[in-house]
């Protein structure tokens, strides 16, 4: 019989251009880093990733999307828990040249949890 390995609920504010190319992943992977992004910062509560996408998404690129996905905890203890700012903003910071093992230890598909802004009708 296979043991299930255990996993962590994260989430993940993205704009309309990310979340297409997670779309174009099969909803199973976030896109590689661009060259001004060292590190891909999944956070650790719905409320955070809520906030960054209707007040930094939005404004930034028209619309703004709550992502949620399942990510093998054996991955994630490489890596501490960051603060950015208040108690509330809690997540973790990949290294943009690590984001191919975790995507690899997505577990399932990543899912769009909340839209905001002109592309949040769909």
């Amino acid at each position: 019989m296979s043991e299930t390995k255990p996993t962590v609920t994260l989430w993940r504010p993205v704009g309309p251009k990310e979340l297409k190319l997670i779309e174009a992943s099969g909803m199973r992977a976030f896109p590689p880093r661009l060259p001004d992004q060292p590190i891909f910062y999944p956070v650790l509560s719905e409320a955070y990733a809520t906030q960054i996408a209707r007040d930094w998404n939005v404004p930034a690129s028209g619309s703004g999307f709550v992502t949620r996905f399942d990510v093998l905890k054996e991955l994630l203890d490489r890596y501490r828990v960051e603060h950015a700012g208040s108690k509330a903003h809690l997540e973790y910071w990949i290294p943009a040249e690590d984001l191919p093992d975790f995507n690899r230890s997505i577990v399932g598909k990543i899912e769009v949890t909340a839209a905001f802004g002109t592309d949040a009708a769909g």
